[in-house]
């Protein structure tokens, strides 16, 4: 029997998935059945024949073939508008019981490895389970092991019910305790399975259906639960560990844009890697007098903790020696001595450190390179100069003694430094600065700021690959007025 409500809201449907199915038969005769169930109407075709099922017809939301001893009815299912899908049970029969429950289980595993946000697990947890086993389902989260839990993720099959859902919910007291709990929450047969991983309580995935949740639909839930809760956690500790080391990294840069009068001045930084691992590159700019600055553009040998330390011992180092009133040389040869004295945990550095004095006709600089990529000078005529001499990188050799170069930048000039992340940036057999690739760059920024010659260069270096740089990058640019 059906409504004429029923009957009027999928009559169109449901005829042409009729004819769909009448199309289907063998020519024997054949009765045509259409059946209300609720919420949605299912279309049957009855003959006597025996062959196989076939190709799911028109749009239907679930189908089959069903045998007696003398009949075998075609069957095709349609959802009645406004209503949400109800759970195909045959599905969950059969998988619990067979490999659909491991394909199944294996796409949940995939589709919750695929991000590292843990904002995103529960909207994954959500749309996972809906509508195969729950019409919605409610992801709950703890921000620590004994915390309450608060709602992160609401999803229904019926997107126009997530309000009043949200509604009824927020009137439920969500249980605290470990295992499966029923949950009261209106017509809804309602379950919160806990989110549990390593000994910590993450949150509740909470499943709601019109019916009874058959034994095969729970126990997929349990191995659903599971697994996301291993996701939540991974992706909790891969935010944690991210934000530490954007919080070192910043901590070995210099707070501020530093104030510099008469001095055009830029630089740029850009960290690697999706965690951004603290280490590498580093810079830092400051005063050490009157009109005059000290300057920095390093790279630290690897990444982590090890690299880390390194940096903080340079930057911290290079300021407090400057500002004592040590010289250029005599700086980088205490350095080199600091990083030795870490033993073990050193790493190598190569540093181009200078200072910058104001003069009437531009900038004197006093320049020391220590196994760094070659400065390079922009003259106003376009001419492209290297200006430092290659000396040690820091940390290798005990016995060092490093010179200082003394250049001039008259006005419109520009200095330039970079890291490896520049020169060695790479597109196949070729590195950006083969044959001189760098000067070539440099030499189209005449009459250019310093902060555009750096974007420029970095514009290069991104276009010269398509792969992301797997190098920390640093552009430092000096121009005199």
């Amino acid at each position: 029997m059906m409504t004429a409500w029923a009957a009027m809201s999928v009559c169109d449907e449901a005829e042409r998935l009729t004819a769909d199915l009448v199309g289907r038969v063998s020519g024997e005769p054949f009765e045509v059945v259409w059946i209300h169930n609720g919420e949605s109407v299912q279309v049957e075709i009855r003959e006597k024949a025996d062959d196989a099922a076939g190709d799911r017809p028109g749009e239907a939301a679930g189908w089959g073939v069903t045998f007696t001893t003398s009949l075998r009815t075609r069957w095709a299912r349609i959802d009645l508008p406004g209503r949400e899908p109800v759970q195909s049970d045959e599905w969950l029969i059969e998988a619990a019981n067979g490999p659909g429950w491991l394909g199944f289980l294996a796409d949940a595993s995939d589709l919750l490895a695929g991000t590292l946000d843990p904002e995103m697990v529960p909207a994954i947890i959500a749309q996972i389970v809906v509508p195969r086993l729950a019409s919605w389902c409610a992801v709950y989260t703890a921000q620590n092991d004994y915390g309450p839990v608060r709602p992160a993720y609401l999803w229904h099959a019926d997107e126009t019910q997530i309000d009043g859902l949200r509604e009824e919910l927020d009137e439920v007291q969500i249980p605290s305790e470990d295992g499966i709990a029923v949950l009261h929450i209106g017509e809804w047969q309602s379950l919160a399975f806990p989110l549990t991983a390593r000994g910590r309580r993450l949150g509740l995935m909470c499943l709601g259906r019109r019916d009874r949740f058959p034994d095969e639909a729970i126990q997929i839930a349990e191995d659903v639960g599971r697994r996301a809760a291993f996701a939540l956690d991974n992706a909790r500790l891969y935010a944690q560990q991210a934000a530490a080391n954007r919080a070192l990294q910043r901590s070995l840069l210099p707070p501020d844009e530093p104030t510099t009068p008469g001095l055009d001045f830029h630089v740029i930084y850009e960290p690697a890697g999706e965690t951004n691992e603290v280490g590498g590159d580093f810079y830092d700019l400051f005063p050490v007098g009157e009109g005059v600055w000290r300057f920095a553009i390093g790279d630290v040998c690897g990444t982590g903790p090890e690299a880390a330390a390194v940096t903080g011992l340079a930057r911290h180092a290079l300021r407090l020696l400057g500002r004592e009133g040590y010289g250029v040389a005599a700086v980088m040869s205490r350095l080199n001595q600091a990083i030795l004295e870490e033993g073990e945990r050193a790493r190598f550095l190569t540093l181009l450190h200078g200072e910058i004095r104001r003069v009437d006709d531009g900038l004197d600089i006093r320049l020391v390179s220590a196994g760094h990529p070659e400065a390079l000078r922009l003259r106003p005529s376009g001419v492209v100069d290297g200006v430092a001499t290659p000396q040690s990188l820091l940390g290798v050799f005990p016995e060092v003694h490093f010179e200082e170069d003394d250049v001039h930048l008259g006005p419109g000039d520009v200095l330039l430094g970079v890291t490896d992340g520049v020169t060695e940036r790479r597109s196949g057999s070729r590195l950006l600065d083969d044959d001189g690739g760098l000067a070539k760059l440099l030499a189209e920024c005449v009459d250019l700021s310093a902060r555009a010659v750096a974007e420029r260069i970095r514009r290069a270096v991104q276009d010269f690959a398509i792969e992301p740089s797997a190098d920390d990058l640093a552009i430092l640019v000096l121009r005199a007025p």
